[in-house]
């Protein structure tokens, strides 16, 4: 788990390029940094007329007010209205989503901008999906998941996933949110009202601010809609972004084409799964919801906080929240729902390296080469990884990604396709973390076979349903 997170307090460096990757830009932005969240996890260096200038990154509000040009002093003051006045959830998504379509707007360190997705572009993300389908029938006994294929910019990406982030974030957020009003005394809280009120208001701001900057430098990197194992776009719709794809195989000596159809390969799987496993997406987001439930906030610090803050100087909750009063507790409950999360993307993200591969490795002569490219961009921590990090606290194991591939590949060669596929009908037939350990004991096991006892409860239920005359006996 992280030590940081939910990016309360300063996120953990990330060098790139040995000492020149720990430089951080002076602005306290995401582009420049180390983290996609730089010096400020808040993100409030990236308002307009905040980035620089006395008081900068460290100090928003005397940014807003001081070293200030008078074009952007509007925009500014619209910010703060809105930070204030918003009454709703615990994240403020209309500025997540706002601060999303501005950092991609901005473009990627390599100085990339975002650009509409062209008819030739559509065309060929189109092709590759339906030959990676073609591809996968021959080496998985579930049925394509992807009813289109689409190509999507960058910007498009963000508008596509915000409301699966919605979905994975807010029962975080909420959990701590709700420990910003809850610090003062019953008796107290009527009095102080207007202060609480703001308190969950800059709240949700806060939480909107760090969350904006975090999906808008992950849609910089992502090649498509499951890269961090867990579907975040429409149900059905394989996505690519082309402007993506290019980036990542810039660098890699292999044909283009080659390389959409093996990230293709990858998108269609993830589909299959997600489609034709009806009960894995609840699994997995109900695990998220799990942790969310074991916060424990650090209310000394708060309350402290709170009874010091002048309702005058406003920058004192940030400097409050800066520093670190919302760390949560590791519980048994936390680390129970982020062990069972993380075997699962695990055994979601071997699966679909194990078919993938099947299928490419005698089509694609460098599959080989770009199924360990992704795998070492796991293992050096991608950007999926730290922005789970940030967000849920959550930190993948890449030991575990290729334990479960090799399991999968295991149970291939001794069952065959279906009886590996089969595993998935139900989650107590799926492998454990202690299985991942011993894959050769887990393959020979004798296990349930839960499509029969289904097949009998149904039939079972059906014979309840039938009519009956008088006697009791069923009607012929």
């Amino acid at each position: 788990m992280s030590d940081t997170p939910f990016g309360f307090g300063l996120p953990p460096e990330e060098p790139e390029d040995g000492d020149e990757g720990k430089k951080k830009d002076p602005t306290g932005g995401g582009q420049g940094s180390g983290s996609p969240f730089g010096a400020n996890p808040f993100g409030f260096g990236g308002l307009p007329g905040m980035g620089g200038g006395q008081g900068g990154a460290d100090n928003p509000f005397a940014a807003m007010f001081g070293a200030m040009n008078p074009t952007d002093l509007g925009a500014a003051f619209q910010q703060l209205g809105q930070m204030l006045s918003y009454e709703g959830g615990p994240v403020n998504w209309d500025m997540a989503k706002q601060i999303a379509r501005q950092v991609v707007a901005q473009g990627t360190a390599d100085g990339v901008k975002d650009a509409s997705v062209g008819p030739a572009e559509k065309s060929a993300v189109e092709e590759a999906v339906r030959l990676a389908d073609l591809w996968l029938d021959q080496v998985t006994s579930l049925p394509s998941g992807a009813n289109t294929a689409v190509a999507w910019s960058r910007a498009e990406w963000v508008e596509a996933t915000l409301p699966a982030w919605k979905e994975l974030v807010d029962p975080v957020a909420e959990r701590v949110g709700t420990a910003m009003g809850d610090v003062l005394p019953q008796e107290m809280q009527a009095m102080a009202g207007p202060l609480i009120g703001m308190m969950r208001s800059m709240g949700g701001a806060m939480f909107g601010q760090q969350i904006g900057q975090a999906i808008g430098a992950l849609a910089g990197e992502v090649v498509g809609s499951t890269d961090v194992g867990l579907p975040l776009g429409p149900a059905g719709r394989a996505a690519l972004l082309p402007l993506n794809v290019a980036s990542f195989g810039k660098d890699l000596s292999v044909p283009s084409d080659e390389v959409r159809l093996y990230l293709a390969l990858r998108e269609a799987a993830h589909q299959r799964l997600f489609a034709h496993v009806p009960w894995l997406r609840a699994h997995l987001f109900g695990a998220v919801e799990s942790y969310a439930r074991g916060i424990k906030v650090d209310t000394s610090k708060l309350e402290e906080a709170v009874s010091q803050l002048d309702p005058t100087h406003p920058e004192q909750l940030q400097e409050a929240l800066q520093s670190g009063m919302f760390q949560p507790q590791d519980t048994p409950e936390q680390k129970a729902a982020l062990a069972r999360l993380e075997t699962a993307l695990a055994l979601v993200e071997g699966w679909v390296d194990a078919v993938v591969h099947e299928a490419a490795k005698s089509r694609l002569t460098s599959a080989d080469a770009l199924r360990e490219t992704l795998r070492r961009r796991r293992a050096t921590g991608g950007p999926a990884e730290q922005t789970f990090a940030t967000l849920i606290g959550l930190e993948l194991r890449p030991r575990r990604l290729r334990d479960a591939s090799r399991l999968w590949a295991s149970l291939t060669d001794a069952r065959g396709v279906d009886g590996r596929d089969g595993l998935w009908e139900h989650p107590d037939m799926l492998p454990t973390a202690t299985d991942l350990d011993d894959p050769d004991g887990f393959v020979h096991r004798e296990h349930l076979d839960f499509s029969e006892l289904d097949k009998m409860l149904g039939e079972a239920a059906k014979g309840d349903r039938e009519p009956k005359d008088g006697d009791g006996d069923e009607k012929k």
